[in-house]
């Protein structure tokens, strides 16, 4: 393939894009004939997710375009026991400037700016007062995460309490028991129940893809989710044993053209857990391109759940510039 039509994206274009707000998804009654239809050959998947990373190599400026797109669809993230507001306040300042201000510059893109900002609830107030005129929404997880296991109504109080608090957009997890006992009626049930919750705030639905038990699994509850009105569908939270994954990620950005398909409705993806390297970057974003086309590399409707990605992006787009490879830790998340 071309180097241009491999690159997809011009390096002046790659974070100034027109901003358009897209009509949110609102769902649709649950269509147990629709769910049943959506499967998913494992082996046929896996190859086609193995074939990808080795076709779709991206070199110099087109590199560079890549991975500063890559950048706009940043979640950039601190979920830690230990977080504090001082450890949020630096991590938003990154997000504002999370690429050093000359290497932007001599990439002609000063301005660049992450997609969101994702914290705990208790976290929210500091990520709105460090974010204040910057246009970088907050997320917050939320519904007992990770385990999602606490009391249902406890759930919804929590995502009403942090859309209050200034969260924009809510960061769910499914019931993982609904999907393990084919019980898609409550999966569907739960998943309105949160969007309603959210109100204005936009909701990503976490699947806890690896704790799914099969790829057909992941499949249905993707579409039960978005028939409930997600505006994303998310892999993991990141604290499971596995995340995102390339053949997971094939199956979920499917069911997302199917969708689509079916109801002319855009739905979001995102991609969690496990994506550190630049170029697991490049081959994602390859891959939306492919299945889903230009429209889904924006942040809108793309985002990475990752805390670690960026420092290696930043090394790759100095690297690019300079010639030269800087030592990681010149490149802190926050």
């Amino acid at each position: 393939m071309h180097k241009q039509s491999t690159a997809g994206i011009d390096q002046s274009q790659a974070h100034a894009l027109p901003q358009v707000t897209l009509p949110r998804n609102p769902g649709q009654a649950l269509d147990m004939d629709c769910v049943m239809q959506m499967r998913a050959n494992t082996s046929a998947i896996e190859r086609r997710a193995a074939t990808l990373p080795a076709r779709r190599s991206v070199k110099k400026d087109y590199q560079a375009a890549w991975l500063l797109r890559a950048v706009s669809c940043i979640d950039l993230t601190t979920l830690s026991g230990n977080d504090t507001e001082r450890r949020v306040e630096k991590l938003c300042a990154k997000a504002r400037q999370p690429v050093a201000a000359p290497l932007l510059d001599a990439l002609g893109l000063p301005g660049l700016t992450v997609g969101a900002v994702c914290v705990y609830h208790e976290m929210i107030p500091a990520a709105v007062r460090a974010l204040a005129g910057s246009g970088i929404p907050v997320a917050a997880v939320s519904t007992g995460f990770p385990a999602g296991l606490s009391p249902f109504h406890l759930r919804l109080a929590e995502i009403k309490e942090s859309v209050k608090a200034g969260a924009s957009e809510i960061d769910i997890v499914i019931s993982r028991r609904h999907v393990l006992t084919g019980d898609w009626q409550a999966l569907y049930d739960e998943m309105r129940a949160f969007r309603a919750a959210c109100g204005d705030a936009h909701v990503k639905a976490i699947l806890a893809t690896g704790e799914l038990g099969s790829l057909r699994n992941v499949a249905r509850a993707s579409m039960v989710c978005m028939m409930g009105g997600a505006d994303f569908i998310k892999t993991s939270t990141g604290k499971e044993s596995v995340n995102a994954t390339l053949p997971v990620t094939l199956v979920m950005i499917r069911a997302i053209r199917a969708y689509y398909v079916r109801t002319g409705h855009r739905v979001g993806y995102k991609p969690a857990g496990g994506i550190s390297k630049a170029k697991d970057a490049i081959t994602y974003l390859a891959m939306m391109k492919e299945e889903l086309g230009d429209r889904w590399l924006r942040p809108d409707l793309f985002r990475f759940g990752a805390s670690s990605l960026l420092n290696d992006i930043e090394r790759q787009l100095e690297h690019h510039i300079t010639g030269q490879y800087s030592a990681g830790y010149r490149h802190a998340a926050g």
